[in-house]
């Protein structure tokens, strides 16, 4: 077994889709050869949005996990608003006021390339201990948050060790870093950060074709060390949730974050018209969801026909895709989104159920919805009448049973693997 020091904020109790990933590689990485030791925040010292303690489960028997403590400004916050920490875009939030404002600013240019620049230090030093007491010679970061990746170069240059950035989004041009009113200098020092991990990471993983293009535009030599691995759905997670009907009930579910940046409005107006047609449909919002949401709803009087569940743990969650009619894909309408590819795509797949698809025309995400056989999709921006769509779903009696094992957990983690090998 090769030993594997794996560097990554979010882990168990952390909930959301960001610590799926590399719970899941982890989770898997034994089956390949590869004896994964994992160096994350200890998690009263981190900044989490979301928690999900079921998590813990999932972590195999007597993998070496290394937590240390961590500074951020986060608790600040938590104490004036008397609330969670951000999430990430910002789902679950209204629209800024002053004080919101301030600490954006705040964030975006005192703390580069993020707010979890904090955990830098206490990281790097267990992560020396790890090296020499264990003989590590490659070493794996995971961001966002992209500070750590910052932890991947330093210990680069100390040890000159094989090190693979996986870089789960874009960076710089990260959607919602327009919120967050930085400056021309501080834009130039989060790009400084951003090149050199480029420059000097030995591979770069990224989760869709479109952010390996971006990330590769600056120079030939770094489009040559990129590899596509997605997230995916770890068959597990389906294997054992229970199947419910509720009678006269029709759901189309939107599971996870929802933020201000999500195109939603043109939707709940044309479901407006579905439900004077068939009572019987409702829309779940199942996560975190911008306030604004709400209140389109509650100008389209559709508060009957609407449920807002708040953030549940994973299993829960994937119980509420696999019991739905139809799935909710949207992607945010921001600048350079044509390569987001949320971690929820693959697990709607992986349910069989039809999905309503709101996003870029050539997104990477309709792209993949194209090319998976025997998945039925609407494209919401070509076809925005869905009451036909739904009515379809209606007549089927089974949904679909072909799954696209590409996309799997076991599969990807075995293809990253490879990579450690090499």
């Amino acid at each position: 077994m090769k030993k594997v020091l794996i560097i990554t904020y979010y882990w168990p109790p952390s909930g959301g889709s960001g610590v799926q990933r590399w719970l899941k590689f982890v989770k898997y990485f034994r089956d390949f050869g590869i004896e994964p030791i994992v160096l994350t925040v200890a998690p009263e010292f981190a900044a989490l949005p979301n928690l999900d303690e079921s998590l813990e489960h999932e972590i195999p028997v007597g993998i070496e996990v290394h937590k240390t403590r961590a500074k951020s400004p986060f608790g600040f916050y938590k104490k004036i608003k008397k609330g969670a920490v951000p999430n990430s875009g910002f789902a679950g939030e209204g629209k800024a006021n002053l004080f919101d404002n301030l600490f954006r600013f705040i964030r975006g240019n005192f703390f580069i390339p993020d707010a979890r620049i904090g955990w830098n230090k206490f990281a790097l030093e267990k992560a020396r201990e790890i090296i020499h007491l264990h003989g590590i010679d490659t070493i794996i970061t995971s961001s966002p948050p992209h500070s750590t990746q910052l932890i991947g170069l330093q210990l680069k240059k100390e040890f000159n060790i094989k090190w693979l950035a996986d870089l789960r989004d874009p960076w710089t041009e990260i959607y919602y870093n327009k919120l967050l009113f930085r400056s021309n200098w501080a834009k130039k020092i989060d790009y400084r950060y951003e090149q050199a991990c480029l420059q000097n990471a030995d591979t770069l993983i990224v989760v869709s074709e479109d952010i390996k293009r971006r990330f590769g535009e600056a120079r030939e030599t770094i489009l040559e060390k990129i590899h596509v691995i997605p997230n995916g759905f770890d068959e597990e997670d389906f294997s054992k949730v229970q199947t419910k009907n509720d009678a006269g009930v029709k759901y189309i579910s939107y599971v996870g974050n929802l933020g201000l940046q999500y195109p939603i409005e043109a939707f709940l107006k044309t479901f407006s018209e579905l439900v004077k047609v068939d009572q019987q449909w409702k829309i779940r919002f199942v996560g975190n969801v911008s306030d604004v949401v709400d209140t389109e709803i509650q100008k389209l009087d559709l508060e009957k026909w609407v449920e807002f569940i708040p953030y549940v743990e994973h299993k829960k969650a994937v119980e509420y895709m696999i019991n739905s009619d139809l799935l909710l894909l949207i992607i945010p309408n921001t600048e350079n989104n044509k390569g987001i590819l949320t971690g929820k795509l693959f697990e709607y797949i992986a349910t069989g159920n039809p999905i309503i698809y709101i996003g870029p025309e050539d997104g990477d995400a309709l792209e993949i919805l194209k090319k998976t056989e025997g998945i039925s999709y609407l494209n919401f921006n070509s076809e925005e009448n869905i009451i036909p769509f739904c009515s379809s779903v209606l007549k089927k009696s089974e949904k679909s049973k072909q799954i696209n094992y590409i996309y799997s957990r076991r599969n990807l983690a075995e293809t990253f693997a490879k990579l450690c090998l090499k």
